[in-house]
């Protein structure tokens, strides 16, 4: 008989690889001593929280005695709604395995921002809920200098439900003026579905489709059941016949990258290569970049269309 390092025996059987032996021995070590140290450090993050929130902040009374720097941690176990003995346990690194609930309201207790949540539940091992609210999105000034920056790469920011924010004068020069639509008519889906002028820049008009209706069904699964989405849905299933025959479907991709050949009407064939960047601000934004390709003298019609603009719109 053979023991793992975490003490459950294996028998040795007659040709098993040794070296097969030790790679699982070796797998179990690591993995065992990772969640180890993840705990520690979970445990170490809610001591810090603690001992800089002061008692005051929470509405509990101190007498002048009090020698303790932030909060006990029986006032956080209180304040959260656990027990002392498991919270002792949580902060000395043992293994106890906080739920979802239990870590947002810890969060709640120990007044942590959006950052710092995001880290505890890293920390956890557990996936944060989404948040579901309605917000307004809203692209800041920083984002929108870049954005303008990119003088020679079709640029445009998209919001959580794939709706068009921001653009830059390339990305209008190419697939025209998003400020001249409003509402649903400004989302990616809808416009590439049910615009009839952007289906047609589109070469591989149903590839690309399917492609953009997969990636976002994989991207909206966390809003299953916002209103928006599920009126937006409703929407391009009476809209569009493609899209109520694939939809149901199900198909899911996660693609970033990839060439997207255009037909443009003044230009003609074109092509870019395009990334989608996540925003990294916890509000669902991406940034997506189209870069022209030498491909059909992509960057020089590129530059040609962008001469052609008016003046106004290209510093707009």
């Amino acid at each position: 008989m053979g023991r793992f390092a975490h003490g459950k025996q294996f028998k040795l059987y007659p040709g098993i690889n040794t070296a097969i032996i030790a790679d699982m021995n070796a797998t179990a070590v690591s993995t065992q001593s990772a969640d180890e140290s993840r705990r520690r450090e979970l445990g170490a993050f809610l001591r810090s929280r603690r001992e800089r929130l002061t008692p005051s902040a929470t509405g509990i009374a101190t007498g002048p005695r009090r020698r303790t720097p932030g909060l006990r941690r029986e006032e956080v176990a209180m304040i959260a709604g656990v027990g002392t003995t498991w919270y002792t346990w949580l902060e000395q690194g043992r293994d106890v395995r906080p739920s979802v609930e239990v870590l947002a309201a810890l969060c709640e207790a120990l007044r942590l921002d959006a950052v710092e949540k995001r880290h505890l539940f890293i920390l956890a091992g557990r996936q944060q809920p989404e948040r579901r609210g309605a917000t307004p999105e809203k692209v800041d000034a920083t984002l929108l200098h870049m954005l303008q920056s990119l003088v020679l790469q079709p640029a445009q920011v998209v919001g959580r439900r794939w709706d068009v924010l921001a653009w830059n004068p390339a990305a209008a020069a190419v697939f025209g003026d998003y400020g001249l639509l409003e509402g649903d008519s400004r989302n990616i889906v809808h416009l590439v579905f049910t615009n009839p002028h952007h289906r047609r820049l589109l070469v591989d008009w149903e590839e690309r489709a399917r492609m953009v209706l997969a990636s976002f069904r994989a991207e909206s699964a966390k809003y299953v059941g916002d209103p928006d989405f599920e009126r937006l849905i409703a929407l391009m299933m009476n809209s569009s016949p493609e899209f109520r025959d694939w939809w149901p479907r199900r198909d899911v991709a996660r693609r970033l990258t990839g060439v997207k050949h255009v037909r443009h009407p003044e230009a003609g064939l074109m092509a870019f290569e395009h990334m989608s960047l996540s925003i990294d601000d916890g509000s669902d934004m991406r940034l997506i970049v189209y870069t022209p390709l030498a491909e059909q003298n992509s960057i020089a019609k590129l530059q040609q269309l962008l001469d052609a603009m008016p003046a106004q719109r290209r510093s707009a």
